[in-house]
């Protein structure tokens, strides 16, 4: 499971998720990929599904790459337990999402074989997606 190996405090703010990504707009290095339609959180169990989903149908074929770390931990108090007495344990590791941002690229297969590897990971994400290709970002970058 992604985790951080260490981080500055152990329980932080909850950080937004609204708006446009600032970066990883276009693919980078591979020459499909799933861009974010929409913000959210998405946890380090969906990245691992997403990952399994894509690299399982793909077999051994193309690469694969994670372009989102989860490096926010989410707290959680147990249940039915009073307010206060500080904030609850961490229950798991998320990365925050914006709109725009490229979280899975693709590479060394079809287009058809990507198109529908990444169908089957996003699925496994709580955000909506799309499919992208490269020279659908490079005609972006143009305008």
């Amino acid at each position: 499971m992604l985790m951080p190996k260490r981080t500055k405090y152990r329980k932080p703010h909850r950080l937004s998720y609204e708006g446009k990504t600032k970066g990883n707009k276009e693919l980078a290095f591979g020459e499909y990929g799933l861009m974010a339609k929409e913000g959210g959180y998405v946890s380090a169990k969906q990245i691992e599904a997403a990952r399994i989903a894509m690299t399982r149908y793909m077999k051994r074929g193309g690469k694969v790459w994670i372009n989102i770390f989860p490096q926010l931990a989410r707290t959680q108090k147990p249940l039915e337990t009073r307010q206060g007495t500080g904030k609850g344990d961490v229950k798991e590791w998320v990365a925050v999402v914006k709109e725009g941002r490229i979280m899975f690229e693709v590479a060394n297969v079809s287009e058809e074989i990507a198109r529908e590897a990444l169908r089957l990971a996003s699925h496994k994400l709580s955000v909506k997606t799309k499919f992208v290709k490269k020279e659908d970002s490079e005609v972006k970058n143009e305008d």
